[in-house]
């Protein structure tokens, strides 16, 4: 495999130069702005996993960054890896946090992601019209099978994580009308992606920022 090789894969895109997609790359500016006001937020104590997963934020827009100027797989990699992992490190702190298991527990649940999203995924996939935002679509889910878990023992953190839920659909529906969109909006909506999705990875380190404060 030729990790250089080129890779158009947004409308913005027309060809391999730096600034072929500069509304793609430019938004990328949100995920950073988003880290740097959510880690003002998380001072005092127990806040080191708000940290982590701020600072992944952060790599997250790097990552995005280099993907769409340096268009190519390798770029696209580093675009995806701080994607999936503040998933796991996300899904690892609501299990042990809102659920209080053990941190064996909660790693174990975390690690159960990646067969949760092996099958979930290809299901996505039959959804006409749905294209590589398939591969994001379990996200919501989970999120949204979190939040009615917890709807009773936690309903203000049910109802934070359900909004982010319903962010990232709204972010996915961005994602997946880029190409659809391309005649009408030639720079496309792929860079609504980058917004609401710094919105709702932001909301969510608020959310379990406001249950650590709130005393667990």
């Amino acid at each position: 495999m030729d990790w250089l090789a080129p890779v158009d894969a947004y409308c913005e895109r027309t060809g391999p130069e730096y600034w072929s997609e500069p509304i793609n790359a430019l938004t990328n500016l949100a995920f950073m702005i988003a880290a740097i006001l959510v880690w003002r937020r998380l001072s005092g104590p127990g806040m080191t996993t708000g940290r982590v997963l701020t600072v992944n934020l952060f790599i997250i827009g790097i990552g995005s960054w280099l993907f769409h100027t340096h268009a190519n797989r390798l770029t696209g990699l580093m675009d995806v890896v701080p994607i999936v992992a503040f998933i796991l490190i996300y899904v690892f702190a609501a299990t042990r946090d809102y659920f209080g298991l053990r941190n064996w527990q909660a790693g174990l649940v975390a690690a159960g992601f990646i067969p949760y999203a092996a099958i979930t995924v290809p299901l996505f996939q039959m959804v006409p019209g749905l294209g590589s935002s398939a591969a994001y679509a379990p996200v919501p889910l989970l999120i949204l099978i979190y939040a009615a878990l917890l709807r009773d023992r936690l309903p203000d953190t049910a109802r934070g994580l359900a909004i982010g839920a319903g962010i990232l659909i709204a972010s996915l529906t961005f994602r997946t009308l880029d190409e659809p969109s391309c005649a009408v909006i030639p720079f496309g909506t792929h860079f609504m992606w980058h917004i609401l999705n710094a919105v709702m990875l932001a909301w969510m380190i608020e959310v379990w920022r406001r249950f650590v404060i709130t005393g667990r």
